[in-house]
């Protein structure tokens, strides 16, 4: 089937139309996430329980016969079954060894051998009208009977983000830094707050063709500058870091000294870095035990309440863990008191 932008995905689900299987590949999570939860929502609220459901490939249990079995159940008291299949890549593109990494051309399909795959490739040939079956990866292996029924009979959309080697619309690094620029200001605006035009154009210029770095760059940002009338050079230089280098203790010093600015850079070099979320969070309920007692005592309910509350949000994936650790600095940095 031919590719789909998400705005035609999105077109379709307003028209209650969708497609029976959708191919969503690419590296800019934030977009793929986004349109993945408009596709749940074909499903009514109070009715996702029965409805909805998220398989991790990988996990153990979850084969490519399970997938099917999800998606052929019939819906419950809705018109609408959904079932997301995430980090799909884990079944459609796991690392090879030996002789089988080697099998890349369409001659060298005739030497697969049968796997579990192939029911998931039927499957997408002939799948049940009330299921949307969604499959999520950061990429697919082409060249297997499976990877091809797929890409042939769902409809696939790409969201690879600012990449101009993967994103036809790009014809050059400038073409894709203007439209860093015009993500930066639509965020921006969406949110209800102003940034000025040299401003959005430095945020796009140090996130490069970074799509994940861009999106977590506004979201510090917004964070940072809440209250403010305009968004100005001075604060993204404030919050959006050049440097690659990191300080493991960078995050909690800042919030120390209450500058927040320099925590959530900080935090976010971290994250880019590959920090895990429950180490982060381990580090700053060290801090407010054992230091923050120390420096001012009052603050220290208020703390504590944060970080219980965030180590739920963690547990029960209440939010994107990167932005539940920048509202937890930006709450512990707190707001230093006027003084007359």
């Amino acid at each position: 089937m031919p590719n789909a932008s998400p705005a035609d995905v999105r077109a379709a689900i307003a028209r209650r139309n969708p497609a029976p299987v959708y191919l969503i590949l690419g590296e800019d999570e934030a977009e793929m996430l986004r349109l993945t939860a408009d596709i749940t929502a074909l499903v009514e609220d109070e009715l996702r329980a029965f409805n909805v459901e998220r398989i991790y490939a990988g996990e153990k249990g979850n084969t490519a016969s399970a997938i099917v079995e999800a998606a052929r159940v019939l819906p419950m008291m809705s018109d609408r079954r959904v079932v997301v299949v995430m980090r799909a890549e884990k079944l459609l593109k796991p690392k090879r060894r030996g002789r089988a990494a080697e099998v890349e051309s369409p001659e060298d399909e005739a030497e697969e051998p049968p796997s579990d795959l192939d029911v998931l490739g039927e499957y997408v040939q002939s799948p049940v009208p009330s299921t949307t079956l969604v499959i999520v990866a950061s990429d697919i292996d082409r060249s297997r009977r499976a990877g091809k029924a797929i890409v042939k009979h769902a409809v696939v959309v790409e969201c690879w983000g600012l990449k101009t080697e993967k994103n036809p619309r790009f014809l050059d690094l400038r073409q894709a830094a203007r439209i860093a620029e015009q993500l930066v200001r639509k965020a921006v605006a969406e949110s209800g707050q102003q940034i000025d035009p040299a401003a959005a154009r430095l945020v796009a210029e140090r996130a490069g063709a970074d799509i994940v770095r861009l999106r977590g760059d506004v979201g510090r940002l917004l964070l940072y500058a809440t209250g403010k009338p305009k968004i100005t050079v001075a604060d993204v230089q404030e919050v959006v870091g050049a440097e690659t280098a990191q300080d493991d203790w960078a995050v909690t010093n800042a919030i120390q000294n209450r500058n927040t600015g320099e925590a959530l850079r900080h935090l976010g070099l971290a994250m880019e870095a590959g920090a895990v979320p429950y180490m982060v969070l381990g580090q700053l309920a060290w801090f407010v035990r054992d230091k923050l007692s120390a420096i001012d005592s009052r603050r220290v309910p208020s703390a504590v309440e944060a970080l219980f509350r965030t180590d739920l949000d963690l547990k029960t994936s209440g939010g994107d863990p990167r932005v539940l650790l920048e509202r937890l600095v930006v709450e512990l940095c707190g707001r230093r008191e006027s003084r007359v």
